[in-house]
């Protein structure tokens, strides 16, 4: 039998992830259940275009459901609290440094299900998290990434 795959999350991860189950449970089931069945009232449904695009997103809003309820089943939500003071892990903010561009950023760095570049919200399994994570503040991480290495200070770990 396979190992159960461990989900890092965060608490704010998890609570995401607990809302969007809900939602598709209620009110996304709700609404294409009400596409489909209007759907049916247009006939033949053979040459139904609405019914099969209502059929696919119902099928889809499955899959998510399935998909969501198995991470939350195997989530191991990260506590910042066990990490020591100033030491870069999953869901810490850590404001960096790029000498080459002579530019500071900040991301906060979390499980792989949670990643949403636009939020600065960095995966630890990237490049730059697996570098980061375990560092301190000071600490010159080389960051082996697809496109060439290159070195990022840390500035500070919250």
């Amino acid at each position: 039998m396979a190992e159960k795959e461990e989900i890092l999350l965060t608490k704010d991860g998890y609570y995401e992830l607990q809302e969007r189950l809900e939602y598709l449970k209620t009110t996304a089931r709700r609404e294409v259940a009400e596409k489909i069945k209007v759907a049916r009232e247009f006939g033949d449904l053979s040459e139904n275009a609405e019914y099969e695009e209502a059929k696919n997103e119902q099928g889809f809003i499955e899959g998510e459901i399935v998909e969501i309820e198995y991470k939350l089943k195997n989530a191991k939500i990260i506590d910042n609290k066990k990490t020591p003071k100033g030491v870069v892990a999953v869901g810490s903010s850590v404001k960096l440094y790029d000498p080459e561009l002579d530019e500071e950023m900040e991301y906060r760095i979390v499980g792989s299900d949670e990643v949403d570049l636009d939020n600065k919200l960095l995966s630890n399994q990237s490049p730059v998290g697996q570098a980061l994570v375990g560092s301190k503040v000071g600490d010159k991480v080389t960051v082996h990434a697809p496109g060439g290495d290159f070195v990022l200070e840390i500035r500070s770990v919250k």
